[in-house]
């Protein structure tokens, strides 16, 4: 384990945590391309029920599992960033430890 190998992991944990905060608040930009574009069909879907005067429910059901999916999405990615810094940190001090118990000193 490199400290840079850690440090891309900790920007990369930045990021994501990031990211989940803003889709916590709504925002679209960490969307994916996908949920982008179930997001935006179901705006558009909801703004013509609205135009026509009828209910918008099913459209804001959509856009609340959308962004609770990419939700879901972001927090599994950031438990996978945690688990893999904590393997790197592991097996560097089971690294350390091997080598100080094989030396003379």
């Amino acid at each position: 384990m490199s400290s840079a190998d850690l440090r891309r992991l900790d920007r990369e944990i930045r990021v994501t945590a990031k990211k989940l905060e803003a889709v916590r608040r709504g925002e679209l930009w960490p969307l994916n391309g996908r949920e982008r574009r179930a997001m935006t069909r179901a705006v558009a879907g909801g703004a013509y029920r609205v135009a026509r005067g009828r209910s918008t429910g099913r459209a804001e059901q959509q856009i609340d599992s959308t962004g609770s999916a990419a939700e879901m999405r972001l927090t599994a990615e950031l438990s996978a960033l945690h688990g893999e810094r904590q393997r790197l940190i592991t097996e560097a001090a089971r690294a350390k430890a091997a080598k100080k118990s094989s030396g003379w000193w």
